[in-house]
């Protein structure tokens, strides 16, 4: 049987408490997989994008860039 469950990592620890099913198992798997964090590490990443001088200074150079095309009709 497969069971899934995303769990909050606190002191680097994950507590599992396992279905009734589980009951008389003597050994199980756990894989670790972060994805959970990875998105919302890219989303923290993107929102401080929103601020970043640097960043919407280069999106303000891409705009110019385009801006006497964007009027020409094919």
């Amino acid at each position: 049987m497969t069971f899934r469950q995303i769990c909050t990592v606190k002191n680097n620890q994950v507590v599992i408490t396992l279905p009734p099913n589980f009951e008389n198992q003597k050994q199980v798997t756990v894989v670790i997989d972060d994805i959970v964090d990875s998105r919302t590490q890219k989303l923290a990443q993107l929102r401080e994008a929103s601020i970043d001088p640097l960043f919407l200074a280069d999106i303000e150079e891409i705009h110019k860039d385009f801006d006497s095309i964007d009027n020409e009709t094919v």
